[in-house]
C-alpha cells in the first residue's frame, strides 16, 4: 500500500523525520527496513542515527542503478501520470487532491497479485463514490458539499 504525502524540497532530514512518524508510523509501527534514494536528507547524520537508534535497516539504490528497487520506480511512475491527469491545469491544488490520487492507486489492482493494495492490506476494496447509490436531494441543500462531491 502506498501512502503520498506532501511535503517541501526545502525541508530537512528532521522535518522530513517528522512528517514520516507524524503520518506513517502511527498507522504502520516503525519499518524494518526502508528504501530510498540517495539524497542528502537520507544520508545526513541525524536521519542515519535516528534510523539505526530504532533498529531499522536503510537500504539505498545507487546512481548507477536507480532501478534497483524497482516498485519504487513503478509507483513513482503511476503516481506522476496520476497526478497530470487529476491536476490538469490547477497546479497549485496538487496536493489538495494527493489523498484522491492515493486512494485511487491503492484502489487499482496490480498485474502481479490481481489485487488492490487496499484489500491485500484490509482483506475488503474499500467503498469508494462509485459505490454510494444516489440518495434524493434533501430539502435543505448546500452548494458547497454538492460541489464537493462532485470533484471527489
Amino acid at each position: 500500500m502506498a501512502q503520498f504525502l506532501p511535503c517541501h524540497t526545502t525541508h530537512d532530514a528532521t522535518q522530513i523525520a517528522n512528517l514520516y512518524f507524524k503520518e506513517i508510523v502511527k498507522l504502520h509501527g516503525i519499518p524494518k527496513s526502508m528504501v530510498s534514494d540517495r539524497d542528502t536528507k537520507f544520508l545526513s547524520q541525524f536521519w542515519l542515527t535516528l534510523w539505526r537508534k530504532m533498529g531499522t535497516q536503510l537500504k539505498f539504490s545507487t546512481t548507477c542503478h536507480p532501478q534497483t528497487d524497482g516498485q519504487t520506480e513503478v509507483t513513482n511512475r503511476t503516481l506522476g501520470t496520476l497526478l497530470r491527469a487529476v491536476v490538469k491545469k490547477n497546479i497549485q491544488d496538487w496536493d489538495e487532491l494527493l489523498s484522491h490520487v492515493e486512494c485511487a492507486f491503492n484502489c487499482a489492482p496490480s498485474k502481479a497479485t490481481g489485487l488492490c493494495p487496499f484489500q491485500v492490506v484490509y482483506a475488503q476494496n474499500p467503498r469508494t463514490p462509485l459505490d454510494l447509490i444516489p440518495i434524493p436531494t434533501p430539502t435543505k441543500f448546500s452548494c458547497e458539499a454538492d460541489k464537493r462531491a462532485k470533484e471527489i
